[in-house]
């Protein structure tokens, strides 16, 4: 636990709480459905304009994460044994709720023999089964760097994957859990080689510079990535790691016009970003 004083939060990160309806109506279909979102598991500041769209990250694979990164919220431990019928379970609520596009995310399953690969790929084609024209994008763990497994979930064909780095090279061992940079950036490559749409982000206020963020462009480009997030780290409760700094939205404009003009195709870069923001406008 952190007996760091937190730094005051700046004006423009001020967030927006869901409404009560649009709070109930989001949790009537996963309540129905048995399924858990990144949104409320990982504490994600964009509920509100997510919600208020009808869109929502589902988590798969529970809600109990076999790793413990300093940076997040969703709860540590041994998780319970997979949902065989989650598959199908998450295809009905996207029906439920009329979407055209949806994002997947899940735990990192390192208790199980292929990290959870099966059930991933399964969900996918569940879901185009369900949903006829659904675009897909998924936010996938590391799978410690299998490639078979990774390509069990690129062979359901996703419109688009998504690794996150998640920070800078410099700081990765001190604050994610297993997970290795160069794994995550070969992750990156792997989908980029099979022909995906790839993408990848980081969290700033860390404690990384400006050379550091530079290196990792760099380092993203060269594995592959079309997309690039950058967005605030903020810390979601006292036992995480707390933030650094608070990068202001300047800073951030002058990160996404370097990242574009070193040739990212597509960059989201803001305090409020997050892996989904603006999920479908990142379709090839």
């Amino acid at each position: 636990m952190s007996n760091s004083p937190r730094i005051k939060k700046p004006d423009w990160l001020r967030i927006k709480l869901p409404s009560a309806d649009e709070y109930s109506a989001m949790k009537m279909h996963l309540n129905k459905n048995k399924l858990h979102t990144i949104c409320e598991s990982g504490n994600c500041p964009n509920r509100a304009t997510c919600w208020h769209s009808g869109t929502a990250t589902f988590l798969i694979l529970g809600n109990v994460c076999s790793r413990n990164c300093k940076f997040c919220d969703v709860k540590s431990g041994k998780p319970s044994e997979p949902d065989l019928k989650e598959p199908e379970s998450v295809a009905e609520a996207v029906f439920q709720m009329n979407l055209k596009h949806c994002v997947i995310t899940s735990v990192t399953r390192d208790d199980l023999a292929d990290g959870g690969a099966e059930i991933w790929a399964e969900t996918i084609k569940t879901v185009r089964r369900r949903n006829f024209g659904i675009t897909i994008e998924t936010l996938i763990p590391d799978f410690n760097g299998n490639a078979n497994d990774i390509t069990k979930v690129m062979d359901a064909k996703p419109d688009i994957i998504s690794h996150n780095l998640e920070t800078v090279k410099r700081l990765t061992p001190s604050i994610r859990s297993k997970a290795s940079y160069a794994t995550s950036l070969n992750v990156i490559k792997i989908i980029f080689d099979f022909g995906i749409r790839s993408k990848s982000g980081i969290m700033l206020g860390l404690g990384e510079n400006e050379n550091d963020i530079v290196e990792t462009m760099h380092d993203l480009l060269n594995a592959g990535c079309e997309v690039l997030t950058l967005g605030q780290y903020l810390q979601p409760s006292r036992i995480n790691i707390p933030v650094s700094e608070y990068i202001d939205p300047q800073q951030f404009e002058k990160y996404k016009q370097m990242a574009l003009s070193l040739g990212f195709p597509v960059v989201e870069s803001g305090p409020l970003v997050r892996s989904s923001f603006n999920s479908h406008l990142h379709l090839r």
